[in-house]
């Protein structure tokens, strides 16, 4: 390991698992040192719904993840996910100052795309340009040099619950963490499991985590989509526990060991011991009946993404077809069962682009952690969302410090 690397953190704070990723940047890359993962108590949904229990929670992955590592952990970027999470599409326009556009004409644009109604209980968590588009000219990736006189912009807006946004940031700060950018949680899991062909030929990414199934759609290298389900692995957990008659860890378990959401592909004749309620005794139940509760569940849930992608971009030419990924899609007949949902091509999406101890990470379970370190080495060099700049008193003492340092 060199020495001096950028050290980067990816803190996902899920509805079953709180994981974090330690990361060192070099010339190579980002190089994964070590991981740490603790089972999640205090969110629902996505949504942190006990700060004590949650802060406990956070700190012990923490803890994990700087024994392994050997690093001290301050600073984190976390993911952000549920149903109070919106993204909607804005377009705004500009006259260039001047023969060429310029970096300050390129970011008025976006300002102007920007100035939108937001009701005062959200606030904006992301600005993604998907395109611009110079005197008619579309499809522009950046149109800093070049000659025009009308400037427009695309892009994509995503904005959360206030209270929801600093309650999160509360809980990481409470475990004595920085947080150094908020990132929802789909477009995380892009960075790490998504290829830049894909990204092109367009492609569904479907997150499907314990509290939520998070969903963003990519075409042309850009974000068109954002979206989700409130429904996750935790429904199809309860659902197994209602209708076994098993208790919920019971049912837990059975999901990861024998779970699958295809009845064709499970056998009947293949029994597996339930574990009874209240002390009554095991009982043998076909696989195949697993499978048949799962299912449905399972279909349920892919059949609403499916329409909330065809009723924001029907007929849309998606030749990337589905990447599903987060700890739920390894059941057994995701991919099968994503690919007759959405009629196209599916698979699984695992985390790439470390190296390190990458193996330690090598599972759709760890796409949004490893996603949020990859984002964090991306854009480390942006204006980075942090609760303690928005205090008038750090504000003010950070641009003294800085005066200071200026004159002596």
């Amino acid at each position: 390991m060199k020495k001096g690397g950028e050290i980067i953190v990816g803190l996902d704070i899920g509805t079953t698992k709180i994981c974090a990723v330690v990361g060192e940047l070099s010339e190579e890359g980002i190089e994964v040192l070590g991981m740490g993962s603790h089972p999640s108590e205090g969110l629902r949904k996505g949504v942190v719904v006990n700060i004590e229990t949650t802060v406990a929670s956070i700190k012990k992955a923490v803890e994990e993840a700087e024994l392994m590592s050997g690093v001290e952990i301050t600073s984190v970027n976390t993911g952000i996910a549920g149903g109070h999470v919106k993204g909607f599409n804005s377009h705004g326009v500009v006259a260039v100052k001047g023969s060429e556009v310029t970096a300050r004409d390129k970011e008025r644009v976006v300002d102007n795309a920007r100035a939108v109604a937001i009701p005062t209980d959200r606030e904006v968590i992301h600005i993604l340009p998907q395109q611009y588009i110079l005197d008619g000219r579309g499809g522009i990736t950046d149109p800093v040099g070049m000659s025009g006189l009308r400037l427009e912009a695309d892009v994509h807006l995503v904005t959360g619950a206030v209270a929801s946004v600093h309650n999160l940031i509360k809980c990481c700060n409470t475990a004595g963490l920085d947080v150094g950018d908020i990132v929802l949680q789909s477009l995380a899991s892009a960075e790490a499991v998504l290829t830049p062909e894909e990204r092109d030929l367009g492609v569904i990414l479907v997150d499907f985590g314990g509290g939520t199934t998070d969903l963003a759609l990519f075409s042309g290298q850009a974000i068109k989509h954002t979206g989700g389900v409130a429904l996750g692995g935790n429904n199809l957990t309860t659902d197994l526990a209602m209708g076994l008659r098993t208790p919920v860890a019971a049912a837990e378990r059975l999901k990861r060991n024998y779970g699958c959401c295809l009845s064709s592909l499970a056998g009947r004749d293949e029994a597996i011991l339930v574990e009874g309620v209240g002390g009554r005794p095991p009982q043998k139940v076909s696989r195949a009946i697993v499978a048949e509760i799962l299912e449905a569940r399972v279909e349920e849930i892919l059949v609403l993404a499916h329409q909330e992608i065809a009723e924001n971009y029907p007929g849309q030419a998606l030749a990337g077809g589905v990447v599903v990924t987060g700890g739920s899609s390894l059941i057994e007949g995701m991919e099968e069962m994503a690919e007759q949902i959405f009629n196209m091509p599916a698979r699984l999406g695992y985390p790439h682009g470390t190296g390190g101890l990458s193996d330690v990470v090598d599972s759709p379970m760890y796409a949004t952690a490893v996603g949020l370190l990859l984002y964090g080495a991306h854009n480390r060099e942006e204006e980075k969302f942090r609760i303690r700049d928005q205090k008038i008193f750090n504000r003010i003492t950070k641009r003294m410090r800085k005066w200071f340092k200026e004159v002596i």
